[in-house]
């Protein structure tokens, strides 16, 4: 009896360890800061994000290596950073931070990647707003060893879309995305449409090569994770260039 009772409870662990996500591992970076007259970053990144306090997000941005910015695909991404290993510049207890990516750190193959060249190819570097970069580490301190992971993206509202383009082609800014935040898909539907695949432009700017002025328009998009989302009639049918638009948001 008491051998089957063991063979239950092995086989209830069992499922158990089956359907309970595992602890994300921390991975080894450094971080730099860069000084802003506001302290925080605030100018158009490699993501196309144009100003990040109206994107949302504000100081908490980044700008990643090549390593992890990956040729873009990586914008919107949310990372929890900590200082860690240097008595001196890390804040005690090692507080951490959440940062979304926002912008490329490019390399400088002039300087030695241990002084100067942070983001050289294949270091992994994240470059902050003095302000967040603060609430880790001392602002004394040049670069300091860092541990991250990728995290769930807490966002207010929905997934907004920005259009731009012309009539030749529609483009969209996408921000604000929950869940992982990383955006690897995106179709646009109108009423005289199937749903149309974009292409990612840059960062985040999607685009296809079809005129949808006047039309209402849906947008699907797709999370690194695997899951879609489809926001139905978000834009209006007179919707204009540099406007946004509200959609749904991942829960």
């Amino acid at each position: 009896m008491r051998s089957l009772q063991v063979t239950v409870l092995s086989f209830i662990l069992l499922l158990i360890s089956k359907v309970t996500p595992k602890e994300v591992e921390w991975k080894s970076a450094t971080a730099t800061y860069t000084k802003e007259t506001d302290g925080s970053i605030i100018t158009e990144g490699a993501c196309g994000y144009g100003d990040l306090h109206k994107a949302t997000y504000g100081k908490y941005s980044a700008g990643l290596s090549t390593m992890l910015f990956n040729k873009g695909s990586t914008c919107g991404a949310c990372f929890e950073l900590r200082c860690v290993d240097h008595i001196l510049w890390c804040l005690q207890g090692s507080p951490s931070v959440i940062l979304t990516a926002t912008d490329f750190c490019p390399p400088n193959y002039g300087l030695s990647a241990d002084y100067g060249g942070w983001c050289n190819f294949p270091k992994e570097h994240f470059e902050m707003s003095e302000a967040a970069f603060a609430e880790i580490a001392e602002k004394r301190a040049d670069i300091v060893p860092v541990q991250y992971k990728r995290v769930k993206c807490e966002r207010r509202g929905g997934i907004r879309f920005t259009m731009s383009g012309s009539a030749h082609f529609c483009q969209v800014l996408i921000t604000n995305v929950g869940l992982d935040g990383e955006v690897v898909a995106v179709k646009v539907k109108a009423p005289k449409t199937g749903w149309i695949p974009m292409a990612r432009n840059w960062g985040q700017n999607w685009q296809c090569n079809i005129n949808l002025i006047g039309q209402p328009l849906s947008f699907e998009v797709t999370a690194s994770v695997g899951r879609t989302l489809a926001s139905y009639s978000v834009a209006p049918a007179n919707w204009q260039f540099g406007q946004t638009y509200e959609g749904k948001q991942f829960k």
